[in-house]
């Protein structure tokens, strides 16, 4: 199984947010659509707007655990690395992101195609999808 066939059964919509927000204006975010995690976005002159990175639920945490409530109103960018944004295509296969999920202590991935971002992929689609090809695979079983 594919990337791909996970994000055919997903919306469309990919959230994302700006460098420069705020963790407060971000959460929010996250909060609105139901979701735990933003693509965080930038404006480079060169690639036009470019995935850098994610911002996650537990950027929050930190942000707020590490600066009390002042931690609201700092930027999205001093929360996330983006030395190394770990992504991947639709035609990877689920068994090689759960690895880099495992490898880079991650739960979301974006899923980036000559060079556009056309979803993110989590811990939880993949299990989903695992879940459901085992039951098939039992139903196609005869007792």
């Amino acid at each position: 199984m594919q990337v791909g066939d996970i994000l055919r059964k997903k919306t469309a919509r990919v959230a994302t947010v700006r460098m420069n927000e705020t963790v407060a204006i971000a959460a929010q975010l996250m909060r609105a659509s139901n979701i735990s995690a933003l693509v965080v976005k930038d404006v480079v002159r060169t690639e036009g707007n470019t995935a850098v990175g994610m911002f996650t639920e537990r950027d929050v945490v930190r942000a707020i655990a590490e600066h009390g409530a002042a931690g609201a109103n700092m930027r999205v960018s001093q929360f996330v690395s983006v030395q190394q944004l770990v992504s991947c295509t639709s035609t990877d296969t689920l068994e090689h992101i759960r690895h880099l999920m495992t490898k880079h202590h991650i739960r979301h991935v974006p899923v980036i195609d000559n060079y556009s971002l056309i979803g993110v992929v989590s811990m939880r689609d993949i299990a989903a999808a695992f879940d459901e090809e085992a039951t098939a695979a039992k139903q196609a079983v005869p007792a």
